[in-house]
């Protein structure tokens, strides 16, 4: 099968595709992605010239590009490309709305005109909005209440994408996911900060009481579940995709110190960001019982082994911070990034 896939050089997308290489089974895979800030290619950079795998600098908002690409023999498009830092829109939405709704809509369309076999939108259970502490977990039938121009966008493209199934019988599928962690995720969400800023012995910033829970889920458990809605997942269906694993941040920012062997004193309480959603929790039953996927990662195992591989790829995020990763781009593809 060829598949284009959007935004893989992000964290997830870049996990997906090394996922689907390393799965032996006959990918072959068109990396599309604009490189903004999170999109880095040194999280592929074993696979660069290799067979089976192209990367192409650019945006799903480029019609011309995404037309010839999808000429190329594609069957199946899986669109992670969206800007995604909640912080980051509050600050410029305008951004957030030219990709993950203007962009979704030129991707769409411009498979839809191709006849794509398959379309799979990869969203956030942050569409759904916030959840009571004692309330249940989100299912794909509750109404969406986003909070933040980052959820609002996603909940957007969310709806594009159904809408093609049901004006076109185009062969759509949306997944909606919890909280990921894992290798190559970059240093500004909360795991991968926490981790490197332990240790560097600089303060892990608390947001507001730290009292908000999130259902946590390994990156490879997610890439598994996305491979088996690519195979096997219902058009025009919605697919939530959760790790079984409530926290509060409290909890996993404890944990990640106990982890390192790190003092609580590091922890600081901040003042919290606007709209903060209190708590998410993912009622994954129909992926399971329609498709035979479950997480395999206990929170505890995979927080051991993220811990463990930022403690070994020093290398990898200090490159990050002090934005050197930036460089690869201009080593190997003969081109910078501004």
């Amino acid at each position: 099968m060829k598949i284009l896939i959007t935004g893989g050089a992000g964290f997830i997308g870049s996990n997906f595709i090394r996922f689907l290489v390393q799965s032996g089974k006959d990918y072959r895979i068109i990396n599309l992605d604009k490189l903004t800030y999170a999109g880095n290619l040194e999280n592929l950079a074993d696979l660069v010239g290799g067979p089976g795998y192209e990367f192409v600098r650019g945006n799903i908002g480029d019609g011309k590009l995404v037309d010839r690409l999808l000429e190329e023999n594609v069957e199946a498009v899986v669109n992670f490309a969206a800007e995604s830092h909640v912080d980051r829109s509050l600050y410029e939405p305008d951004l957030f709305i030219q990709t993950n709704v203007v962009g979704v809509q030129i991707l769409l369309h411009a498979a839809l005109r191709h006849k794509i076999k398959k379309f799979v939108q990869v969203s956030t259970d942050e569409v759904y909005g916030s959840l009571d502490a004692e309330g249940p977990r989100f299912r794909e039938d509750f109404p969406l209440a986003p909070s933040s121009p980052y959820s609002a966008s996603k909940a957007a493209g969310d709806l594009l994408a159904r809408s093609y199934f049901k004006t076109y019988g185009f062969p759509v599928v949306v997944t909606r996911c919890s909280n990921n962690y894992g290798p190559y995720q970059f240093p500004e969400k909360l795991i991968p900060l926490f981790v490197t800023n332990a240790l560097e012995n600089r303060p892990l910033p608390v947001y507001g009481d730290g009292l908000n829970i999130r259902d946590w889920i390994h990156v490879e458990d997610h890439c598994r579940a996305l491979e088996l809605v690519l195979e096997k997942g219902r058009p025009g269906e919605i697919y939530n995709i959760g790790g079984e694993a409530e926290r509060t941040n409290l909890e996993i920012t404890r944990s990640i110190l106990r982890i390192l062997g790190k003092p609580e004193s590091l922890m600081q309480y901040v003042a919290d960001r606007p709209g903060h959603d209190r708590r998410y929790a993912i009622d994954f039953s129909k992926i399971e019982r329609e498709i035979g996927w479950k997480p395999r990662y206990s929170l505890d195992e995979g927080l051991r082994r993220t811990v463990r591989w930022y403690t070994e790829q020093e290398n990898w995020w200090r490159r990050i911070k002090s934005g050197a990763y930036r460089d690869f781009y201009e080593k190997h593809y003969g081109g910078r990034l501004s």
